[in-house]
């Protein structure tokens, strides 16, 4: 385990994760794991969120456990379910033999089956597990409600079987674009970060460390089109993912030179619905949007 003492220790460890970090996420990161508060991250689609639990999994060196959150998700999904074929088979089992099953003989720990936090909760440590409630604004507010006491006081209930308490407290990040509002219940059990797209010099080298192979000029210029495609008034902007993605593309069809007609034929890397497609168009042929001049 890497328990970091100091902040710089944590940057550092995740720079060699290939993870790069500013002040500010670097210091909510570093409370994350030293006080054991919910981290809820919020930004942009693209900006990094779910990918800073996953570098602290691999700096912590801890168990990454992940929930995906979506309309219409279940506590059964989240907190755990009885294993209910098991538990059939047991009662077959019992009258082929003439003998009494008890309902408490059925909801015993054997009939448990973990879902992602109780298995937080379970992990057994002595290295924490790294928890991610992915995309938390999907769910609906009932499902928010679900959370609180695990967010509180890092414990889960199973009424037939009582509360159960961190062994080790996990690590928890949970992640949101905005959707839609958190309940402020949930805000105040957490510590909280907003993730801004970085600046062009940084994204250039996130994207340098994802993609080392490609040409310093094209990561460069397309780290700045990027960005000056955030400008448009599109309904998704690109993120920093998106331009991983495109210098990757980019690159495997050998192209090491950004220009307006590589731009287009590879657009569909960066922007993602039609009407963006169109606007991102227009802006090039009007040259509102330039390879060149990001180049």
């Amino acid at each position: 385990m890497t328990d970091f003492a100091e902040r710089a220790d944590l940057v550092a460890a995740l720079d060699r994760a290939d993870y790069l970090v500013d002040e500010g996420l670097a210091t909510a990161l570093f409370l994350a794991q030293n006080l054991r508060q919910p981290l809820l991250l919020e930004g942009e689609p693209g900006v990094g969120k779910t990918t800073a639990a996953k570098a602290m999994a691999t700096v912590v060196g801890g168990t990454l456990i992940r929930l995906q959150c979506y309309e219409g998700i279940s506590a059964a999904e989240a907190l755990y379910e009885w294993n209910y074929s098991r538990q059939l088979l047991e009662i077959r089992l019992a009258e082929a033999s003439g003998a009494d099953v008890r309902a408490a003989d059925l909801f015993t720990e054997e009939f448990l089956l973990d879902r992602p936090l109780l298995k937080a909760v379970r992990h057994p440590g002595p290295i924490p597990a790294v928890l991610l409630i992915d995309e938390i604004d999907r769910a609906d507010d009932e499902f928010e409600a679900l959370l609180f006491e695990f967010l509180g006081e890092q414990s889960v209930t199973v009424p037939e079987l009582g509360t159960f308490q961190a062994v080790v407290d996990p690590v928890v990040i949970l992640t949101s674009n905005r959707s839609r509002e958190l309940h402020d219940a949930m805000r105040r059990r957490c510590l909280y970060h907003w993730i801004q797209f970085p600046d062009v010099e940084r994204a250039a080298r996130i994207v340098r460390r994802n993609v080392p192979e490609a040409a310093e000029p094209l990561v460069d210029a397309a780290t700045a089109f990027v960005r000056e495609a955030r400008t448009l008034d599109l309904d998704k902007p690109p993120g920093v993912a998106e331009a991983i993605d495109w210098v990757g593309a980019l690159h495997a069809l050998g192209i090491s030179q950004l220009d307006d007609g590589s731009v287009k034929t590879t657009l569909g890397a960066i922007i993602k619905t039609p009407d963006d497609l169109q606007r991102a168009d227009d802006a090039i042929s009007s040259h509102q949007l330039s390879a060149e001049r990001s180049a």
